[in-house]
């Protein structure tokens, strides 16, 4: 974004810095000129704005790419943008047929009411019955893929299996949707399954206005007691930025009409909804906070009351890897009883472990149902998650280590180059700002410090980077913008993958002042 005042005025501060001619020493002389020859090559490449277009877009890559040749040197910074555009939708849509986007559920109902709901004067003259018995008495499977037939056209394949009690069955089904516009799509779905016969449907997608969409699901049953048709028509409107109000109508076998508003910030998820149906009517509430921290934690709770009884949830989750999400939620309700439910979300497949403990209310059930899981995941998380993360964090920056480790030597020399190139550019600046009583930089360290006590035994990598931040001093003022400062003149990358930071101690008016900068955070010293 820099224009080309700027790119000349930085382009002639690099040249005095670099130039050959000004440096006597032979070794001097050398790094000078290839230094000076990089800066010249920066500045063709950006003071061009065909070329400066490209780099923009491609980086430094996109510069060595074959077929740039062949694009007419007329063609303004905007038409390559769009020429790059289309081929970026060109390759999207190559990458889009390689696609398969797999989706699946595994559910697990375990029965633990033997835990709690024990009847001891029949279990007196039963052998082993000390042991109270846990089974799994449902299990329901799910998975879909999809299949891009073109970049409007997809074919989604899927299929469940279910067992309860010994009885079980399954389905499988294909759906094909179609893209009609950028306001909405259609989509035609066949299947059939052991216990239900063929299925046939249509949904339809549609956007009203920019803040209102309709969505359409019609559908045929067909069984041995005739046709069951059905439909489900679903109305939705942003009512503000982070609100979503719905309205949703259902015929068929369970009929209902349901509204609800959603609203979702970046620290809550906030729900009201109201159904009237047969058999179920019901009011319920929810709500969830988002904790701003690094694991994404998120606490939540729910009220649901209806014809059915009264149910109320809270539970949480939280991240415990890059793609996983472990949640916990424990369930009381009346007729229903007390039960926990454990889900894991791996990238896109997801575990559910529903488990029953008691039919009755009792408080031991709900206080094991919550203490339990605390105790197991923070046992688990400090001997076994923790230690995971950390060795395979490790491994990843060893990784990335070599394969930058020749980039980074030779960035290295190059900054070592600048730093004694510089020498002679500082001592003329510092001697300009002691007779104004203006900024000069006393000391200036540049990569990973470790200040937090439960990161003692980690190693400090650091750079001493005070002479080219005093080299970057102009007229008693030091500006950096938001980009990583690893790429300033006489700076390179100390720890490569890690957290950085800019440490500067500096001297303005005759004050001390100490400030500390993330690696991508805007600088300007001194502070207004």
């Amino acid at each position: 974004q820099a224009s080309q005042e700027e790119l000349k005025a930085a382009y002639r501060r690099l040249c005095m810095l670099y130039h050959p001619d000004k440096h006597r020493d032979p070794e001097l002389k050398t790094q000078a000129e290839r230094l000076f020859n990089l800066v010249h090559q920066a500045y063709e490449v950006l003071s061009d704005p065909q070329t400066r277009a490209i780099y923009d877009i491609y980086g430094r890559r996109g510069l060595e790419m074959e077929g740039w040749e062949v694009v007419e040197r007329k063609r303004t910074p905007a038409e390559i943008r769009e020429e790059f555009e289309r081929l970026q939708r060109e390759r999207e849509e190559r990458r889009l047929q390689q696609r398969t986007n797999p989706k699946g559920t595994i559910s697990v109902g375990i029965d633990a009411t033997d835990l709690f709901d024990r009847y001891d004067e029949e279990y007196e003259d039963v052998p082993g019955s000390s042991f109270p018995q846990i089974e799994i008495n449902k299990m329901h499977i799910s998975q879909s893929i999809e299949a891009p037939l073109t970049a409007t056209d997809t074919a989604i394949l899927s299929g469940n299996l279910s067992t309860q009690n010994g009885n079980g069955g399954g389905s499988i089904n294909l759906a094909l949707r179609r893209v009609t516009s950028a306001k909405g799509w259609g989509e035609l779905e066949f299947g059939a399954g052991d216990l239900q016969g063929p299925l046939f449907g249509l949904k339809i997608f549609r956007n009203l206005t920019p803040r209102c969409f309709i969505t359409t699901n019609c559908a045929l049953q067909f069984s041995s007691r005739g046709i069951r048709p059905g439909l489900t028509t679903v109305l939705a409107r942003n009512l503000d930025k982070n609100t979503m109000g719905y309205l949703q109508w259902r015929w068929g076998i369970q009929s209902a009409m349901n509204t609800s508003i959603v609203r979702d910030t970046k620290t809550s998820h906030f729900t009201v909804a109201l159904q009237l149906g047969i058999p179920h009517s019901f009011m319920m509430v929810s709500y969830q906070h988002k904790f701003q921290d690094e694991d994404q934690t998120r606490v939540k709770g729910s009220l649901k009351a209806g014809f059915f009884g009264t149910i109320v949830e809270y539970g949480a989750e939280r991240k415990i890897s890059r793609h996983s999400v472990l949640g916990a939620t424990v369930s009381v309700g009346v007729p229903q009883g007390v039960s926990l439910k454990i889900k894991l979300n791996r990238a896109s497949q997801t575990y559910f472990f529903p488990v029953h403990l008691t039919d009755q209310l009792l408080p031991s059930a709900v206080f094991y149902a919550t203490v339990g899981p605390l105790v197991i995941y923070f046992a688990m998380h400090r001997l076994i998650i923790k230690p995971y993360l950390r060795a395979q964090k490790e491994r990843e920056l060893e990784k990335q280590r070599e394969s930058t480790a020749s980039d980074i030597l030779q960035k290295k020399q190059e900054a070592e180059a600048a730093v004694r190139l510089m020498q002679e550019s500082v001592r003329r600046i510092i001697e300009a700002e002691e007779a104004r009583m203006g900024l000069i930089v006393v000391n200036a360290w540049y990569g990973k410090f470790v200040n937090d006590n439960s990161r003692k035994n980690e190693k400090v990598k650091v750079i001493d980077v005070t002479v080219p931040l005093q080299c970057l001093v102009k007229d008693s003022k030091l500006i950096l913008t938001e980009a990583s400062k690893a790429g300033l003149p006489g700076f390179y990358d100390p720890c490569v993958g890690e957290e950085k930071s800019l440490k500067v101690l500096y001297q303005f008016r005759g004050v001390m002042h100490q400030v500390m900068s993330a690696d991508n955070e805007a600088l300007r010293i001194p502070k207004q």
